[in-house]
């Protein structure tokens, strides 16, 4: 293994010193990566780690759309379609369609685009992310107008999730463009009130920006955007803070507390081309991620993200390339565990289309259960099937 800058040592130690060790998460070791590193192989079983929640969503005249799911509550679930159409469609846990919300447009009570939706569900209201407008809008969960607030100058929030009762907490994406580089600001994440989006706090990660999402080749600038997951929840009470530009991930406690939870090898300066290390989910045994080379192919000018995926098993303190398998199938179905949900319930969800599930009923493909059944009453037309994959209880 490669051996860790002797500042990043020093980092480390004094944010560990910072932090008391009965305040440490999931586990006291630091885990390390070593991203050119090769890894042994492991196959997992989804359902021997996860539990799974399938959900088919009710399909109407006024209820079709693409599943994008937005928000997973106790009571409710949000999803919208991929194009900017601006509706919002209510369901309840079982799938059942309860409205559909439209305040799209450009009043002042109005969005224009919907990059994301945080659902707060103690307080009763939404909290629509419109980027584009640098604006964030209230509404109640029946679409109602509550208030809004703007993004800060030079800043674009994005990657938003519940913090507390009273406030956000956010990632400052604009910093991802090179513009952003000579800011010379310190915070790129931050605590935001629920009220009037003013700083609460800001969290202040050692390191300097670069151009983690492009490719700089002569003159030309080609975009590299990777899932890029910079603020991850964990166990209810600790945000886990990404940035592809530090070697180190670090745990963040309700308290104010952060420490070190990865730290990649070699530095991400010191690799030409670029290789990101990307976090992609953590389970109470599993850290899920991700490495990307940035590379560009100078004979067809086209961007070549090659991503590789990497899991640190606590249980046995290794590092593996992994695949997972959807256990509800006769054979072995490879899945990809998806997008990232902020609750202590839910870890990941996945979108599974009605006609591919419709066709591997016909092929026999399933094992008895939830699965089988529902797909024995899809109509290959209806809305997707939304698969919720939850922390084991």
């Amino acid at each position: 293994m490669k051996r860790i800058s002797p500042i990043v040592i020093t980092i480390i130690l004094v944010l560990i010193a910072g932090c008391r060790r009965d305040k440490q998460v999931g586990s006291d070791e630091l885990i390390i990566v070593d991203v050119t590193a090769s890894y042994p192989q492991k196959e997992l079983i989804l359902q021997d780690f996860m539990d799974v929640e399938y959900v088919p969503l009710e399909t109407n005249d006024d209820f079709v759309n693409q599943g994008h799911v937005l928000a997973v509550g106790r009571e409710i679930i949000l999803v919208k379609n991929r194009v900017n159409d601006g509706d919002i469609f209510v369901y309840d846990r079982n799938g059942k369609a309860m409205r559909k919300i439209n305040r799209k447009g450009q009043g002042a009570e109005e969005y224009t685009f919907i990059n994301e939706i945080i659902l707060d569900e103690d307080n009763k209201e939404m909290f629509v992310n419109n980027i584009s407008a640098k604006k964030i809008l209230v509404y109640d969960l029946f679409g109602k107008f509550k208030r809004s607030f703007r993004h800060p100058e030079n800043v674009s929030y994005a990657n938003i999730h519940n913090f507390n009762k009273e406030n956000l907490i956010c990632y400052d994406s604009s910093v991802n463009n090179r513009e952003g580089e000579e800011r010379g600001i310190q915070s790129y994440h931050f605590i935001i009130s629920k009220l009037d989006g003013s700083i609460i706090k800001e969290i202040n990660i050692p390191f300097k920006k670069i151009h983690s999402h492009y490719i700089i080749h002569e003159e030309y600038v080609f975009a590299f955007i990777p899932d890029d997951y910079s603020i991850i929840p964990f166990q209810g009470n600790c945000w886990t803070l990404v940035d592809l530009s530090t070697d180190t991930i670090y745990h963040y406690l309700l308290d104010g507390c952060i420490s070190p939870f990865i730290v990649r090898t070699p530095p991400v300066r010191s690799m030409t081309p670029d290789k990101i290390l990307l976090l992609k989910g953590i389970t109470d045994r599993y850290c899920f991620m991700e490495t990307y080379r940035k590379e560009l192919d100078v004979k067809t000018m086209n961007v070549l993200a090659r991503p590789e995926y990497l899991m640190y098993d606590r249980q046995e303190k290794a590092i593996f390339n992994y695949i997972i398998y959807n256990g509800d199938y006769l054979g072995k179905r490879q899945i990809d565990i998806g997008g990232v949900i902020a609750s202590d319930e839910i870890a990941f969800w996945r979108i599974m289309e009605a006609h591919r599930l419709v066709e591997y009923y016909n092929k026999g493909e399933y094992k008895d259960g939830k699965l089988k059944e529902i797909a024995s009453k899809l109509d290959a037309e209806d809305n997707p099937v939304i698969m919720l994959i939850k922390h084991k209880k």
